[in-house]
């Protein structure tokens, strides 16, 4: 059972601000996961993000970061930005290795995670075996990043 850590309600750069949406424990296949909304600096809501604990046959597909920057506001580096944040929450949670996937064709959360020192370690179709499988998701790339 995990433990959530209040100190993480709320995170901040210079270019963003992650304020908690949910702490959820997670069910059989989903692991617990923290989701935010994510403000730039003028206080819009520019997109969301979560941060998912742990690891099981799922997360290798899914990955451990989820984040979507809303249109309009693509562009600003702003997912970076709230993905650097919130490795601070895994790392409190003792995580030291997460997987970041996207789509094989999302050339910007490529860049993005590129940019993030992360590895490229795959290429894979999503097994029938896992939760998502239905949704129809085309080829994934599967990034590792290293947390010192």
């Amino acid at each position: 059972m995990i433990e959530f850590f209040h100190e993480f309600d709320c995170l901040e750069s210079d270019m963003v601000t992650l304020k908690i949406v949910e702490k959820n424990k997670g069910a059989t296949d989903m692991l617990p996961f923290y989701y935010y909304d994510i403000f730039n600096k003028a206080g819009e809501h520019v997109g969301k993000i979560s941060v998912r604990i742990g690891n099981n046959f799922h997360s290798y597909y899914n990955g451990h970061i989820g984040y979507e920057i809303f249109e309009g506001h693509r562009g600003k580096h702003y997912s970076y930005e709230a993905v650097k944040l919130v490795l601070q929450v895994a790392k409190a949670h003792g995580m030291k290795e997460l997987f970041i996937t996207c789509g094989l064709s999302n050339d910007a959360s490529i860049k993005t995670i590129e940019r993030l020192g992360a590895v490229k370690k795959d290429i894979v179709k999503i097994p029938k075996e896992c939760f998502f499988y239905h949704e129809g998701i085309q080829d994934y790339c599967v990034y590792s990043l290293q947390i010192n």
